[in-house]
């Protein structure tokens, strides 16, 4: 299996994830990690979460789009006002090869307040793309660096 994990992380706590995940899968076969790199972002959480609510793109730095050569699409982002960050909603927009793949969403996340409305809409991305099918799961930000669970949340999904 060759897996891909597409994440972007503002404080840090979606790149734990993905380094928990990423440890995961590379037992199960090949694993590649991409973060997402904003250039237009502002360092105001704040802002950032406003963007998000309004559903904004972000311009990124270069990044393949193509998942053609994976068998599994991972895709992490923190809960901002209710949707993924503006470099997901980008990424989302652009990536394409996912035809009849499987695919894993997941979150990062504070207070919980639309976390699941995050998740269904990476998700309905995903299936209106072809994805084959589309597991979740979701770490509170107090949960992330509990290793422990953070893998127990992964491993009820795979």
């Amino acid at each position: 299996m060759k897996a891909v994990i597409v994440y972007y992380s503002f404080s840090g706590n979606t790149k734990k994830v993905s380094e928990d995940l990423a440890e995961y899968l590379k037992q199960k076969g090949e694993v590649e990690t991409v973060e997402l790199k904003p250039l237009d972002e502002s360092d105001k959480f704040i802002v950032q979460a406003a963007r998000g609510f309004r559903k904004k793109r972000a311009r990124l730095a270069p990044v393949d789009f193509d998942l053609g050569q994976y068998d599994l699409i991972c895709l992490g982002t923190p809960v901002w006002g209710f949707g993924p960050a503006p470099a997901m909603n980008t990424f989302l927009d652009e990536c394409k090869g996912i035809q009849a793949k499987a695919a894993i969403v997941f979150t990062t996340y504070g207070s919980g307040a639309g976390n699941n409305k995050c998740l269904e809409y990476m998700q309905n991305i995903l299936k209106a793309k072809g994805s084959q099918e589309s597991k979740r799961f979701c770490i509170q930000q107090f949960k992330v660096k509990d290793k422990e669970f953070v893998l127990s949340e992964i491993k009820k999904i795979l």
